[in-house]
């Protein structure tokens, strides 16, 4: 396997607001198909009902893949997806609405350590930036 999707991740000025933005081309030739930009979460979540994201982007669909200390294998995530607007929008993702993804283990916000943003499974433009992650 070799993707051959090309990204970038920055810290930068976007509409305003200091933000981190994920910009590049998900190609899914050569068995390639996404690109991410993840943060590490070092409060602990129990307690939380769900995440609040300010993200800022093309229109285009992105997923939000979460991960507890309980997922051993890179492809396991909790997620689900969201748009990112032209504008400043505040997403709210509550825990319960995540999907598992080959994984059997339950969602455990007291063991969630990462946040990603990934842009996934099909050819397109990426831009997307998050100012705002929070607990909620």
């Amino acid at each position: 396997m070799g993707g051959v999707s090309r990204g970038q991740a920055s810290t930068e000025q976007v509409a305003g607001r200091r933000a981190m933005r994920l910009t590049g081309t998900v190609s899914t030739d050569n068995g390639g198909g996404f690109i991410q930009m993840a943060f590490d979460l070092e409060q602990d979540a129990s307690g939380c009902t769900g995440l609040e994201l300010d993200v800022c982007g093309n229109g285009e669909n992105y997923d939000l893949r979460l991960r507890t200390t309980r997922l051993t294998r890179a492809w396991q995530s909790f997620r689900t997806g969201f748009v990112a607007p032209s504008t400043w929008t505040t997403i709210t993702v509550p825990f319960k609405t995540l999907e598992a993804y080959r994984t059997d283990a339950n969602f455990d916000a007291s063991e969630l350590r990462r946040v990603g943003v990934v842009a996934v499974g099909r050819e397109f433009a990426v831009d997307v930036a998050v100012s705002g992650v929070r607990l909620v």
